[in-house]
C-alpha cells in the first residue's frame, strides 16, 4: 500500500470518526482508535498519540464558542484541571508498562460505558446550596438562559476532584477525552447543571489531552504522518456532525451511532482477550 493511499484511507476513517463522535457527543477519539488498530493494524500507542492530538484540536475549536456564550465555568474548569492533568500524565506513564491487550480491553469497557452515558436522559438540575469550600475557592457561578441568568452552587468539591483525577488517568492511558467521566464528576457528584458540566468538560478536555500528549511525544508515539490526516479528518467530521444535528432528530441518530460505538468496543475487547492487537 502506498503512502498516499494509506493517508487517504486514514483521512476518510478519521472523518467518519469525527462525524460519529460528534453525533454521539463522545468525540472522535473513541472511534478513531478502534479504526486505526482493528482495521489498519496500527500500534495502539501510535493510535492513542494521534487521537490525543485530534482531541486537542477539536476541543480548542468548540470550547471557544461555549466560553464566549458565558456557559463555561472557567474558574471551576481551571481548578479541576489540576486533577485531570496530573491524572493524564500518570495515565500516560502507566501506558508504557501496561500490556497492549489490557489497554484494549479497558478501552472497550470505557467505550461501552461512554456510549451508554451519551444516551441517558439529560436533566437540568439547579443546585442552590453552596459548600463552604466552593465559596472559599469562588467556584459558584451562573449562566445565561434566554433572557435570565441562572445562578447555581457547587458541592462535594473533594469528591469531584478525585473523580476528575480518575478521568485524567483514563484519558492519558486510552487517548480519549473522558468527557463522560468528567460530566459525571460535575453533574452527578458536584451537582452542577448539565449544560455547564458538558461545556466545562469540553473546555477541560483539550488541556487534559495536551498534558498526556507531551509524554507520548517524548516517547516518539506521535507520528506527524499519522496525526496530520487524523486531525484534519476528525475536525471536518465533527463540523459536518454539528451541522447534521441542527436539521435532524438527534435522539434517533444517537441511538444508531451508539450501537456502532458499542460494536467497536466489543471488537476491541475481543481483540484484547484473544491477543489480536
Amino acid at each position: 500500500m502506498s503512502v498516499l493511499l494509506l493517508t487517504l484511507i486514514i483521512l476518510i476513517g478519521a472523518y467518519v470518526a469525527g462525524l460519529v463522535g460528534s453525533l454521539t457527543g463522545l468525540g472522535g477519539g473513541v472511534v478513531i482508535i478502534p479504526l486505526l488498530t482493528i482495521l489498519l493494524h496500527i500500534d495502539i500507542h501510535y493510535a492513542i498519540g494521534a487521537s490525543l492530538v485530534s482531541v486537542i484540536a477539536t476541543s480548542s475549536g468548540s470550547a471557544a464558542a461555549y466560553v464566549k456564550e458565558g456557559i463555561t465555568n472557567m474558574r471551576l474548569g481551571m481548578f479541576l484541571e489540576i486533577a485531570t492533568t496530573s491524572g493524564a500524565i500518570a495515565g500516560a506513564i502507566i501506558a508504557k508498562f501496561l500490556p497492549v491487550n489490557y489497554i484494549a480491553i479497558l478501552f472497550g469497557l470505557v467505550l461501552i460505558f461512554s456510549a451508554l452515558m451519551s444516551l441517558r436522559k439529560k436533566v437540568e438540575r439547579i443546585q442552590l446550596h453552596k459548600s463552604a469550600l466552593a465559596q472559599k475557592l469562588k467556584l459558584n457561578s451562573s449562566y445565561p438562559s434566554g433572557d435570565q441568568t441562572i445562578e447555581y452552587g457547587v458541592n462535594n468539591v473533594g469528591g469531584g476532584f478525585l473523580m476528575m483525577a480518575f478521568a485524567g488517568i483514563m484519558s492519558g492511558l486510552l487517548g480519549i477525552g473522558s468527557g463522560a467521566l468528567k460530566v459525571i464528576a460535575m453533574d452527578g457528584v458536584m451537582g452542577i447543571p448539565f449544560k455547564v458540566s458538558t461545556t466545562t468538560s469540553n473546555f477541560m478536555i483539550g488541556v487534559t489531552a495536551a498534558a498526556s500528549a507531551v509524554v507520548y511525544l517524548q516517547r516518539g508515539y506521535i507520528d506527524p504522518g499519522l496525526a496530520m490526516p487524523v486531525v484534519i479528518g476528525v475536525l471536518l467530521g465533527a463540523f459536518t456532525g454539528s451541522k447534521i444535528l441542527v436539521h435532524s432528530q438527534s435522539n434517533k441518530l444517537r441511538y444508531f451511532f451508539a450501537i456502532i460505538v458499542a460494536f467497536l468496543a466489543v471488537q476491541m475487547i475481543y481483540k484484547g482477550i484473544t491477543g489480536g492487537l
